[in-house]
């Protein structure tokens, strides 16, 4: 029997798009067992754990492997993100142990590792195992082709992409040109996306339920997406302002205690963080929900019109899916290389306009709400997203594009 090891880095996003691909190859090919490696991360990046019981529950086939807890002086580290390469840096000789423990009872017939985990990828290599690294979007990948730690490490093997070829067509094809890596060899692609999960109802969507088509603006910034009071108190004023209807997901600033940024921010006192009397002025119109919200439900609601969103590829592919034009806000990572993409290529979103300080005022928030909601522009946004969708629910279905990836991977592992 063939197995197939997922390994994806410790950030809810990163973790269901892999676990949806893992079910997507028990469609494929049952006979398969899909074992899928957990990392527990040296800072808070949302809870996985409640995730990860429902899916054992619901989906057995899959097979959770959890490697043990990494003790780190996090005061060591300027920021959480670098303490999280270190955890997974050390977590290696984890991974060996099991990935040699699931070869005892299986042949291994692939590897797949999450961008962020690619430290683990001599490993794979020197236990003969077929390794393919899996990315957000074809545009970071073609960027990332630049740098030779990743090319070097796929030339063999190949590249997974969560997008799909009508979304993404320029870069996939510079990619298989060789253009993004002359004189270089080009690793096979597999645009195999969107990857994205279904949720169970939750009390906002009834709220929703009470609202017009396409005149609810959704502002959400993933898990690791944190803002200063000032600047929630900013985004308060801009949305009253703007006579826009929304929901909006407040998170707690992070903490100036620096013992305290590596924790779970605290639930949000929304009385202290919100501009005086501003819940009860838009209660009419607006919901503000603590903390999270059940994203890809409130995105294919046919409420919601908008997506003020931080530009997590995930996101992205959800707003695409569910055809809500969106509005850009990078916090970190990749998102800017996103943003470009989005808004530039795509043409799918407006730009937010952030000061140098990372700082955006409530006038620029009201200007875009408005750009988008009741603007040619915004109309215009909408019916290219619309197109995109059509294109996005075509790639997955039998015999598209992403389904057709999905069923060569497959069969390259069953001749593994």
């Amino acid at each position: 029997m063939g197995a197939v090891v997922l390994y994806p880095s410790p950030v809810m996003s990163h973790l269901i798009a892999l676990v949806e691909l893992g079910k997507l190859i028990l469609h494929h090919r049952p006979s398969f067992s899909v074992h899928i490696l957990i990392v527990l991360p040296s800072y808070n990046t949302g809870s996985t754990a409640a995730y990860v019981r429902h899916i054992s529950a619901t989906v057995p086939s899959l097979t959770f492997h959890h490697l043990p807890p990494i003790s780190l002086e996090l005061d060591s580290f300027p920021s959480p993100h670098q303490s999280l390469f270190e955890v997974l840096h050390r977590s290696n000789p984890h991974v060996r142990r099991i990935l040699e423990s699931i070869s005892l009872s299986a042949t291994i017939s692939a590897i797949v590792i999450d961008m962020f985990c690619t430290c683990a990828l001599p490993i794979a290599a020197e236990l003969n195992i077929p390794y393919y690294v899996v990315t957000c979007g074809a545009c970071d990948l073609a960027v990332l082709l630049h740098f030779p730690t990743l090319h070097n490490a796929t030339t063999k093997t190949g590249i997974i992409v969560n997008t799909f070829e009508s979304l993404e067509t320029k870069s996939l094809k510079a990619i298989r040109e060789g253009r993004s890596n002359p004189g270089g060899h080009t690793p096979p692609v597999f645009p195999v996306g969107p990857l994205l999960a279904s949720e169970d109802r939750h009390d906002c969507l009834n709220w929703l339920d009470k609202q017009p088509s396409n005149s609810v603006v959704f502002l959400c910034f993933g898990s690791l997406g944190l803002f200063s009071a000032a600047q929630l108190k900013e985004i308060a004023v801009g949305l009253e302002r703007s006579g826009q209807r929304f929901l909006w997901v407040v998170r707690s600033p992070p903490s100036d205690d620096k013992s305290k940024r590596f924790l779970p921010p605290p639930e949000p006192d929304l009385d202290s963080l919100l501009p005086a009397g501003f819940l009860d002025r838009t209660k009419d119109r607006g919901l503000v929900l603590k903390s999270w919200a059940p994203q890809v439900a409130v995105l294919n609601h046919e409420s919601v019109g908008g997506f003020v969103t931080h530009c997590g590829w995930n996101s992205v592919l959800e707003a695409v899916w569910a055809a809500v034009p969106m509005v850009t806000w990078p916090l970190y990572a990749e998102q800017k290389m996103n943003r470009v993409v989005l808004v530039e290529e795509l043409k799918v979103a407006l730009r937010l306009e952030v000061a140098e300080d990372g700082f955006v005022a409530a006038e620029e928030v009201e200007r875009r709400l408005r750009e988008l909601m009741g603007s040619e522009k915004g109309r215009e946004i909408r019916k290219v997203v619309e197109e995109k969708s059509v294109e996005a629910r075509a790639a997955m279905r039998e015999g598209g594009s992403s389904i057709a990836a999905i069923g060569k991977l497959v069969e390259l592992w069953e001749r593994a």
